[in-house]
């Protein structure tokens, strides 16, 4: 317990919290555009079945877009991984004593030397897997990610539709049974408690304060809107008068 809270971990998450980062982002960038597309047609004076086509049209096209740039980036970073790894193979089965000796260095940096330095150098060298994770991690700085690009992909676009999903859900109910409520006012409502909720994810992600995680998202994302509210109507304004 007392480990999972240092980590900030989410203990009823499981296994889900390897794809919590993506989860977070694609939320964000799923609430932040479509309450933007919304603000932004509201500023516009535009009507409530515009906004819906709009916002329908932003999260469906956005999110694919940005779930298949999560994909191709962490296959891509897979296959430079594995490109790597496949050098450093062939490198300790065809040069070995240099190879030895980058290890005698690496280690020589980290304090080791003398008979010590030796042995801890002849333990990973005596197993071909070991030698070449010790090259990739200490001379390349690279390591292998166990995520599935394809988790990585799914992640992006579920959080970007379901958390992009909540500033329509406002006006769809409207356009299913008509309501007189303040419609723009209610999504702001919502999408703001969307960001807090994301925003408090978002702490656990990158271990920061979550008062300031969650004010930070919320300040970006009504940002996001009050630019695409008053961009909405200067150009509503300025086309009327043409």
């Amino acid at each position: 317990m007392q480990e999972a809270k240092i980590h900030k971990e989410i203990s009823f998450a499981g296994n889900l919290q390897n794809y919590l980062r993506e989860f977070v982002y694609g939320g964000i960038d799923g609430a932040v555009t479509t309450f933007a597309v919304v603000a932004g047609a509201v500023g516009a004076n535009l009507d409530a079945s515009i906004i819906i086509i709009l916002g329908f049209a932003n999260l469906l096209a956005d999110g694919f877009s940005m779930s298949v740039g999560a994909y191709l980036s962490a296959k891509s970073e897979k296959e430079n991984y594995t490109k790597h790894q496949n050098i450093e193979y062939w490198e300790v089965e065809n040069i070995p004593d240099k190879e030895r000796q980058e290890i005698v260095d690496i280690y020589q940096s980290k304090g080791f030397e003398g008979e010590l330095l030796e042995k801890v150098v002849d333990v990973i060298v005596s197993d071909k897997d070991r030698w070449v994770n010790e090259m990739m991690k200490d001379e390349l700085n690279m390591m292998e990610d166990s995520k599935s690009p394809f988790k990585i992909g799914l992640a992006t676009l579920v959080s970007f539709i379901l958390v992009g999903f909540i500033p329509l859900m406002i006006y769809v109910y409207d356009l299913l049974w008509v309501t007189e409520i303040d419609l723009f006012f209610w999504t702001s409502l919502f999408t703001g408690f969307a960001f807090l909720v994301v925003g408090w994810l978002k702490s656990f992600v990158n271990q920061t304060n979550t008062l300031k995680s969650i004010t930070e998202t919320l300040l970006l994302g009504f940002l996001a809107a009050l630019v695409a509210y008053f961009v909405g109507d200067f150009l509503e304004s300025l086309l009327t008068k043409l």
